[in-house]
């Protein structure tokens, strides 16, 4: 017995260096070579990895295929193989479909994308909306409403023609419709499940999903209209420098001199223009998944121009898989209609209970002639130094 016990501890003694050794040279070793949960971990947070012990495991189709056409390590068929082959794009795959991405079959590195969508995007969403209707709210409780200053003198001034106003309120409509049914796929999961559960979120949902697919064309066609007959209107000069100066006497005093648009509605009407048209743009790359790769292109010259380094920041990734290139889209999608619905609160404050008499110019198309001198009074002049004014029936 003593002589078995020595000879066990013989071979320990032997083979344990070597095992410890082995185990610091392939951290896998103890997996048998397969992924350990540091692995999984540094995938799931997009961090770069050589996963070489994967992506060499994907059968020998060279010594395979006298036997098989299948893949294999061992020279015959191997789930494993098979899948890693998979994942790696290197299995020859064959499909009566046909798209951009019918070959991509697994793709893991959307666990960073399902993570910000579900944290940092969710309080984003509520601290910049939330944020803004309470600073609004303050605003009107310490200013209050601004009001016309001067009597009123009971005649009217044609603000905005027919047409206009149809532009502007197809935008305004469909961007409310948008903005609703947007909140509901970004949020319901969390907010509405838990309060009306699953089947009633179900049916709200899919009609979101329907109306935010189409109501979108509406609101890309709005911007053409508001664009066209406004942009002679909002190019910028000389007296907007001076409405910024006295923030356009929004917190008291006189309000500067100036034309049909102020300074502050050039500037709503310039990020309703750039970051509508980004929004319709990655909207357009959601409703034809795969068609339209907007960010892997935009990446690749970013990183051509060494812009991450200014910032000690590691590359932009490139390239991407489709499902990368949505991911992306969703996510620029979803910001960017929030600043935009930030910037809308405040012009719909100023446009209604903010302001007296300025509801007036888009809901009937004709302002106090009072108002129009005190708020744009270059305008004002122009308009009744070329026909007289109209009186009030």
């Amino acid at each position: 017995m003593l002589r078995l016990m020595t000879v066990f501890a013989l071979l320990f003694a032997m083979t344990a260096p070597a095992s410890a050794q082995e185990a610091t040279e392939d951290p896998r070793a103890a997996t048998g070579g397969a992924q350990t949960l540091e692995d999984i971990l540094r995938r799931q947070e997009g961090l770069v990895m050589d996963d070489s012990f994967r992506s060499d495991v994907t059968g020998n189709p060279e010594n395979a295929a006298p036997i098989t056409d299948q893949l294999g390590t061992l020279g015959g068929a191997s789930d494993p193989d098979l899948w890693r082959a998979y994942r790696y794009e290197v299995a020859d795959l064959t499909t009566q479909a046909r798209g951009p991405a019918v070959t991509t079959m697994i793709q893991d590195r959307g666990m960073w994308w399902q993570a910000f969508r579900e944290g940092p995007l969710v309080l984003m969403t509520a601290a910049l909306l939330g944020g803004t209707l309470v600073l609004l709210t303050l605003f009107y409780l310490i200013r209050g409403r601004i009001r016309i200053h001067g009597e009123k003198t009971g005649r009217t001034i044609t603000r905005f023609k027919a047409f206009e106003r149809f532009g502007h309120w197809l935008l305004a409509s469909s961007f409310i419709l948008l903005g609703l049914t947007g909140l509901i796929s970004l949020l319901g999961r969390k907010v509405l499940i838990p309060t009306f559960g699953h089947e009633a979120f179900s049916g709200l949902a899919i009609a979101s999903k329907w109306i935010h697919n189409n109501v979108s064309w509406a609101f890309m066609l709005a911007l053409v209209i508001v664009f066209v007959v406004w942009v002679v209107h909002n190019i910028p000069d000389r007296t907007d420098l001076r409405w910024l100066a006295k923030a356009g006497g929004l917190f008291g005093g006189d309000h500067p001199p100036a034309k049909k648009f102020n300074a502050g509605q050039k500037l709503i009407f310039w990020a309703v223009i750039v970051l509508g048209t980004s929004i319709s743009a990655s909207g357009i790359s959601l409703l034809f998944p795969f068609e339209f790769n907007m960010f892997a292109h935009t990446f690749s010259v970013i990183n051509g121009w060494g812009v991450p380094g200014w910032f000690g920041l590691p590359d932009l990734p490139y390239p991407l898989l489709p499902h990368e290139e949505m991911q992306f889209a969703q996510l620029w999608h979803a910001i960017v209609s929030l600043v935009l619905t930030a910037i809308i609160f405040a012009h719909i404050y100023l446009g209604s209970v903010g302001m007296e008499g300025a509801f007036d110019a888009m809901g009937k198309g004709e302002v106090e002639e009072q108002w129009a001198r005190e708020h744009h009074s270059i305008w004002a002049d122009e308009v009744l130094n070329a026909k007289p004014s109209k009186s009030e029936a």
